[in-house]
């Protein structure tokens, strides 16, 4: 008779159900058999990928839409090891994932060297945690992965798994959670400062950051912004937080030298610095320590303690932001800031440094893209020159809207991350901005799309900026005067890929034929390639 007991993998399976897990992905190897097992028995299906890099992607785009922990599976020795891209980039990125390898067990590792390698030792540097599970542990290793994957801020966690503890059954399991810790309210001295600080302000500026999308506090940070008038930016990752046609909105910032002249004297300008969930791993050195607290007065409120020290602050608050900002408003009056107008100005010089009337080129390209699909389209980037351009001109409507890899900025994201974002909300188009060189690193993943058009709606549209060279990496070869050297590649037809994997493609080159190619696109019943060709040197002045 069967033993009713469940395995060590079923409690861990249902310890990341429970933490509303339904998708995982991954290349499965004989040594996590049990585990692929034990999770679709929990009602988490698991998707197979062509590399562990790509399936890492995939779960997180997931992540961004249902809210769970990514899962990404991966075997023993090479299958752990191609997941080092993606678990470096949830670190950075901030992003809860649980990494599950298969490992041999202990007594086998000591004579069989095969494949075998320390994994939680490579893992360590790049997450906030390595388990090794155990039969009668499971399930409080389960919860401490989950947990600790999930706290402020987030990030991977690692579970090594060994073969005969997967299978090993569990008796008398008693059900173990970590306690919530309820977020420290702001009060005392502190307060009292901010809220003078906050009435006294007449150029007050916010700067909105990555950790409001995890304490939920976007509604409160825009009633706050506009109650006091206060002009706010975003980090990439925090694009829509407040929608980008708000009128307080003045976009995203971080990476691209051309906004950055005009948003970076702004800052400069202002008598008061909002820095609200503010995690400048995003940005570019430029906005290391670009005030001084000693002459500007800053109210720094985060997830964490400031131990970046990208930037100081006269007063650090680690509270939830929401909770704060209601306690800092209250008794606090509407009034009239910045009487000179220049955030408007600033806007408006923006709007001119970033042109969409273009006839041709990458930015007519994200301009007509934006017009021809719906607002409600979800969107990706790969990293590259088009990734500065698109965080600046491709206006969000909600959290999450556009999603990329902002701290890390990998190549090869788009692609799987598109993937994922259609899986997890099939009735919304989705479409991911790729350069040629990013998207041939995950060229064989249009193999997946394919399979996973089994799924109703499955139709992602994956566009490529063809100029045949690292154009970012390019361009700074010629600012340096330096000569050309490893940026070029031949031009290839990614259209016909697209055809080859089983889906549609087609090579722009001018906006009416773009437009008709993603109105096309939009109700195909498979995936679409556009292949959108551009001339070298076609970023020189625009990013």
């Amino acid at each position: 008779m069967q033993d009713p007991s469940p395995r060590a993998a079923d409690l861990l399976a249902q310890r990341l159900y429970e933490a509303g897990c339904r998708h995982a992905f991954g290349m499965p190897g004989g040594e996590v058999l049990t585990l692929v097992d034990a999770l679709e028995k929990a009602g988490i299906t698991f998707h197979l990928t062509k590399h562990e890099n790509s399936a890492g992607f995939m779960a997180e785009a997931v992540h961004h839409r249902d809210g769970a922990p990514a899962i990404l599976v991966a075997t023993l020795g090479p299958g752990a090891m191609n997941g080092i891209n993606v678990v470096a980039n949830a670190l950075q990125d901030r992003v809860p994932m649980i990494v599950l390898t298969g490992c041999v067990d202990a007594d086998e590792a000591l004579t069989y060297t095969h494949q075998v390698m320390d994994h939680g030792q490579v893992y360590h540097s790049i997450t906030k945690g390595s388990f090794t599970l155990t039969a009668k542990g499971a399930d409080i290793i389960a919860d401490k992965a989950v947990s600790l994957a999930n706290q402020p801020r987030p990030g991977p966690v690692h579970i090594d798994v060994p073969i005969s503890v997967a299978d090993t059954p569990v008796t008398g399991v008693k059900r173990r959670r970590l306690a919530k810790v309820a977020p420290v309210s702001p009060g005392g001295e502190c307060l009292e400062k901010a809220r003078r600080w906050m009435a006294e302000a007449e150029r007050p500026i916010a700067i909105i950051g990555l950790d409001v999308l995890y304490d939920d506090s976007r509604s409160v940070v825009q009633a706050f912004v506009e109650h006091f008038g206060i002009p706010f930016l975003t980090t990439y990752k925090a694009k829509g937080v407040v929608p980008e046609d708000h009128p307080l909105c003045l976009g995203g910032a971080g990476l691209s030298p051309l906004a950055d002249k005009h948003l970076v004297p702004l800052v400069e300008q202002s008598d008061l610095v909002l820095s609200l969930g503010y995690d400048p791993i995003e940005m570019r050195p430029g906005w290391r320590e670009i005030w001084d607290p000693a002459e500007k007065r800053v109210i720094d409120i985060s997830a964490v303690v400031n131990d970046h020290y990208m930037h100081q602050a006269g007063l650090n608050l680690v509270a939830d932001t929401g909770e704060t900002l209601e306690a800092i408003a209250k008794g606090n009056p509407a009034r009239k800031t910045w009487p000179a107008g220049e955030p408007e100005q600033v806007k408006a010089a923006l709007a001119q440094a970033f042109p969409t009337d273009e006839d041709w080129g990458p930015a007519a390209v994200i301009a007509e893209t934006r017009a021809t699909l719906p607002v409600e389209t979800l969107a990706t980037a790969d990293s590259g020159a088009h990734r500065i351009l698109l965080s600046q001109m491709w206006n969000c409507h909600e959290e999450r809207g556009l999603i990329q890899s902002s701290a890390l900025c990998t190549m090869g994201c788009a692609v799987p991350m598109a993937m994922g974002l259609k899986l997890a909300a099939p009735d919304r188009p989705v479409i991911s901005f790729s350069g040629d060189a990013g998207f041939l690193m995950v060229a064989g993943e249009l193999s997946t799309a394919a399979e996973m058009a089994r799924n109703p709606g499955y139709n992602p549209i994956f566009l490529v900026f063809v100029d045949a060279s690292l154009a970012l990496i390019e361009l700074k070869q010629r600012q340096r005067q330096m000569g050309n050297r490893g940026v070029d590649f031949d031009r290839h037809d990614f259209a016909a890929m697209g055809r080859a994997f089983g889906g549609n493609g087609h090579t722009v080159r001018n906006r009416a034929e773009l437009r008709a190619a993603l109105n096309e696109a939009v109700q195909a019943d498979k995936f679409t390639v556009i292949a959108a060709e551009i001339d070298r040197g076609a970023y020189d002045g625009r990013i």
